[in-house]
């Protein structure tokens, strides 16, 4: 990676190399594979028939709705705005901010003329919970690729990893994962780093209310984090192993919170189906 400044712009330049990652939407059909090669069987979901909904419990979702969703593990944002599309046969439905499929926890789902409340939702304050694992990086910052480059993570005391979470509160520079949605020219970016095409990322301001150091399971670190929007917690984790000489990845995140709404709050995807089935 070269950086340098162009006016008062820094850059960052990334050479990617061809690396195997599975495409958003094959992550639950692939999880379920991985269970099968254990051994195990996994239940596959059956299909139904789809049965007209009642267009009294319809209307409402028409009119316009705010759904505070628990998004599964292996479910990527996108199929849960499928399965609801599905499930209320409508199609006006979007999401307020992308969770990865690795990711779990809470996903707001906006309906009919509450579509438009989207981006309002989308610019409220985040807090996240997870973990971070030390001592290895992975090229997407995350479990969706292995771990390389391992280190020795001896060295750090509890009070190093803590001092460590200071420089990256308040406003900060933030490189996106070179393994992100953004998109250059109209392309995504993991699209071009699967061709191994050469990248240009620009630094993002973003804000870092807080980062505090839950526990200790090392080379385990669990965490919790309140940022602003765009903020990428996969770059957070990569950044912070970085500042720590040793190298980490984030490897377990559940969004906790968004705004004044919580997790807690949440239903799940089959919790709601089971209410619209009566």
């Amino acid at each position: 990676m070269n950086i340098f400044s162009a006016g008062s712009i820094e850059l960052s330049i990334f050479t990617f190399a061809k690396i195997t990652v599975a495409r958003k939407q094959t992550y639950r059909i692939r999880y379920t594979n991985k269970l099968a090669e254990a051994g195990e069987k996994p239940e596959k979901p059956e299909r139904k028939e789809r049965v007209p909904v009642d267009p009294l419990i319809q209307q409402p979702y028409l009119d316009g709705k705010v759904l505070l969703i628990n998004k599964p593990l292996h479910w990527t944002s996108f199929d849960v705005v499928r399965k609801l599309r599905s499930l209320l046969q409508i199609k006006k439905i979007g999401h307020a901010g992308t969770l990865d499929p690795l990711a779990t926890g809470l996903l707001i789902v906006c309906t009919g003329k509450f579509t438009k409340k989207i981006n309002e939702y989308m610019a409220q304050e985040k807090e996240y919970t997870g973990s971070i694992t030390l001592g290895a990086v992975t090229p997407t910052y995350d479990l969706e690729s292995e771990p390389q480059q391992q280190k020795d993570h001896s060295f750090l005391t509890e009070e190093m990893i803590r001092s460590a979470t200071e420089k990256f509160i308040g406003e900060i520079d933030q490189y996106p994962p070179m393994f992100s949605a953004i998109k250059k020219d109209g392309v995504a970016l993991y699209e071009l780093a699967r061709r191994g095409e050469e990248v240009e990322l620009k630094a993002r301001k973003i804000f870092i209310r807080s980062f505090e150091i839950t526990s200790f399971e090392l080379p385990v670190v669990h965490f919790k984090v309140v940022c602003s929007t765009g903020t990428y917690i996969r770059s957070l984790a990569n950044d912070f192993g970085a500042a720590l000489g040793c190298g980490a990845y984030l490897s377990s995140l559940c969004r906790t919170r968004i705004g004044e709404f919580k997790v807690d709050e949440g239903t799940t995807i089959e919790e709601l189906e089971k209410s619209l089935n009566g």
